[in-house]
């Protein structure tokens, strides 16, 4: 687990995981006037071993962990984009959620989803209401070639996308 750092120190973890996501071959980065931007990756490629959440799961980059059975893992994000923001991952080796869908097995489909819900529930986010987001390829902006469920809450999240 992530402990809270000291302020000069709390720069680390997101540079090592620029560092870890520049690394990869499935992933581009580009520099741009707001920072350094992961760049959306292409989820019909083959499973990278190399990507961040597969070192997540093996132990190799820290996560602050928040649930784990034989199906999921899900851990704090880095950069929270609401009051509440944690990530769901499978443990099986799947792209995106078109990958998982034709590929997992029933059982590891279910324990997943299971473990979306689980979370969801230990976060006390049911009876005000979260938000469940899978980014797939390009168009969605996907930017880990590893499937993963943002789960969102904490307040009120406005519309799901800009209205036209």
């Amino acid at each position: 687990s992530i402990k809270v750092m000291s302020k000069p120190l709390r720069w680390l973890v997101p540079a090592l995981v620029v560092l870890l996501l520049a690394a990869s071959p499935f992933l581009r980065v580009e520099m741009s006037a707001g920072g350094i931007e992961a760049m959306p990756i292409d989820p019909t490629l083959p499973y990278d071993d190399e990507n961040i959440f597969a070192k997540i799961l093996l132990g190799e980059i820290p996560s602050n962990k928040v649930y784990e059975d034989e199906w999921a893992f899900a851990f704090e994000d880095i950069n929270p984009q609401a009051e509440i923001h944690t990530l769901v991952i499978p443990k099986g080796r799947y792209v995106s959620w078109d990958d998982f869908s034709t590929k997992a097995s029933a059982e590891e489909i279910a324990g997943f989803v299971r473990a979306v819900g689980e979370v969801a529930r230990a976060k006390g986010l049911v009876e005000p209401g979260y938000r469940l987001l899978a980014n797939i390829g390009a168009h969605g902006g996907q930017e880990v070639p590893h499937l993963h469920v943002h789960i969102f809450g904490g307040r009120p999240l406005g519309p799901m996308i800009l209205r036209r």
